[in-house]
């Protein structure tokens, strides 16, 4: 383990040595200056835990130093302990408000200079433990990738966060829909209050109401006690309803007045609660087929549905994946404390040519795997599983089958076209949207392809 590092700064040679010789017997690593202007040089060529710091200096006194110092970036400033002499506690006191830790009075007893050190050394540590889950917590949430689609995703994530207006997020499992629900909540000005998820998938029907409103102590059997439910946890912040398309019909009318409203009555209670709270849902079903279907409701679709966001899957941005293997396996690295590790260009035309069914969630899993299991740095292609190359449209359809590259190119835009109406469930609005086509424009180009509309786009 890493040995704390401390500067002492005083003109006496006497207190430079025998402060030295207190933290040696400590187990901390001491070195000494003799004036302000040599503890800040020390300072700018390494890193100190700990500045034991005199009021009283030739040239630049302690105070002019201590400001100095707190001019450090401050995951890089070191705690500061004064030193001050008889007569000088009102120099000490002030010395503290300028962001020195504590002070100490000369003459220096050894029992006070050890507990003031420990005790400064551990509120120092303390600071830089969670600065560096802050900066986890927002690296957590930052969306990867250089293709043009997140590039876009970003840019429409930094103009609507600031706002209170609901989001609906699609996309298929595994692609990051809840990681873009986390970058809104904090980028929004409700960033300080809770975020708090709902799954409403893995929840059962007959519990979802309880979970989303709470319950009143023998209001049905097994209610023992009484339960806050998430639309009163996330009062302030934001309420994450994620695969809001397998909530029950009964289940999304209560929500639908509960949007309406902010209002809602947990479960046997014959008051309602009133609250304010900012919804993002998520879903990789079409909603607009669900709604064909009976399955869900209109209303609430367009509730939720007022800034609507699409997350691609990573087989249409395969230019990512480079740079989220790379993270992951800088995030696993550091999570297990293994030697950081390095793909080599093999590896990473493997990954980019593997279709990737089960989006970022599969390729985030495969780079804990690597870290877990291969105890080498770099990691070849041979490290990594089985990847069946992704299917090209020519790859489906051999070249030497089209006599001309005219009907070659009526192929790839027949089959890509067919595919996105496939992905978005026969509705021709949501196809148009992925192709980046006018709904008119498509239905010219299936036209003239021969490609028949689904039936489920008949009213859509």
């Amino acid at each position: 383990m890493k040995r704390p590092r401390i500067l002492i700064v005083d003109d006496e040679p006497g207190i430079r040595q025998s402060l030295a010789g207190v933290l040696a017997d400590e187990g901390f690593q001491s070195h000494a200056a003799a004036s302000g202007e040599a503890c800040l040089e020390a300072l700018g060529r390494d890193n100190y835990d700990l500045v034991l710091l005199d009021i009283w200096l030739p040239g630049i006194d302690g105070l002019a130093t201590l400001e100095r110092i707190e001019e450090i970036p401050a995951m890089d400033r070191p705690s500061v302990v004064v030193i001050s002499g008889h007569g000088n506690i009102e120099t000490a006191v002030r010395a503290t408000k300028l962001g020195a830790f504590d002070f100490l009075e000369k003459p220096l007893t050894i029992e006070k200079v050890i507990v003031v050190v420990k005790n400064a050394l551990h509120q120092k540590r303390l600071s830089r433990e969670l600065a560096s889950l802050r900066e986890d917590s927002r690296n957590s949430h930052t969306i990867i990738g250089g293709s043009v689609s997140m590039k876009a995703l970003r840019q429409q994530l930094s103009l609507m966060a600031g706002t209170n207006g609901r989001v609906l997020v699609f996309g298929e499992s595994g692609t990051g829909k809840e990681l873009v629900a986390q970058s809104i909540h904090k980028l929004s000005p409700r960033s300080h209050a809770p975020f708090v998820e709902v799954n409403c998938a893995a929840i059962p029907e007959e519990l979802i109401e309880s979970e989303l409103f709470g319950h009143r102590k023998g209001s049905f059997t097994g209610a023992s006690e009484d339960k806050t439910g998430k639309f009163q946890k996330a009062d302030g912040g934001t309420l994450f309803l994620d695969e809001v398309g397998d909530m029950s019909l009964k289940t999304q009318a209560k929500v639908l007045r509960a949007l309406e409203e902010q209002r809602f009555e947990p479960v046997g209670a014959n008051h309602s609660i009133q609250v304010d709270v900012r919804v993002v849902a998520a879903t990789n079903k079409n909603l607009q087929v669900e709604i064909e279907r009976g399955n869900f409701r209109e209303d609430l679709f367009y509730r939720l549905n007022v800034v609507p966001f699409h997350v691609p899957p990573l087989r249409e941005r395969l230019e990512d994946v480079p740079l989220l293997a790379e993270h992951f396996l800088s995030e696993f690295t550091h999570a297990y404390g293994r030697k950081r590790k390095e793909l080599t260009a093999e590896a990473l035309q493997a990954l980019s040519e593997y279709h990737w069914p089960g989006n970022v969630r599969e390729l985030k899993n495969l780079m804990e795997r690597i870290v877990i299991m291969n105890p080498q740095v770099r990691i070849d292609a041979r490290h990594l599983p089985p990847l069946a190359p992704r299917k090209t449209s020519a790859e489906t359809r051999p070249a030497d089958h089209f006599t001309s590259l005219h009907d070659y190119r009526e192929a790839a835009e027949r089959d890509y076209i067919s595919r996105k109406l496939d992905e978005a469930g026969g509705n021709m609005t949501r196809a148009a949207e992925l192709l980046g086509l006018e709904r008119s424009n498509l239905y010219r180009k299936m036209k003239s392809l021969g490609i028949a509309p689904k039936d489920s786009t008949a009213g859509t």
